[in-house]
């Protein structure tokens, strides 16, 4: 999981937003379009960024279409410390 958190966040474009989607989840379940207002970024974006990460198993959905709502997998859920120092580490540089 270490090396699946470093790529998605740290090696690919658009890592910075999965990562601040990655700890707003955390926080509380989002759709699509509150990522999108809270992050200020494109409503297209975003669903391709929750694309990745539900393909990767960070994040799972509930419910259709506008309404769903997404949420940390449980495996994301173990590892979220391990997510956080990864951030620490990719904030610093």
């Amino acid at each position: 999981m270490r090396r699946l958190l470093w790529y998605l966040i740290a090696g690919t474009r658009g890592g910075i937003n999965r990562a601040k989607i990655i700890k707003l989840l955390n926080e509380r379940p989002y759709n699509v379009n509150q990522l999108s207002e809270i992050i200020k970024v494109d409503y297209r974006t975003i669903r391709y960024h929750m694309d990745i990460l539900e393909e990767n198993e960070i994040v799972t959905s509930a419910g259709e279409k506008y309404g769903m709502l997404y949420f940390l997998s449980s495996k994301m859920e173990k590892n979220y410390e391990t997510f956080l120092t990864i951030w620490e580490e990719v904030v610093k540089k």
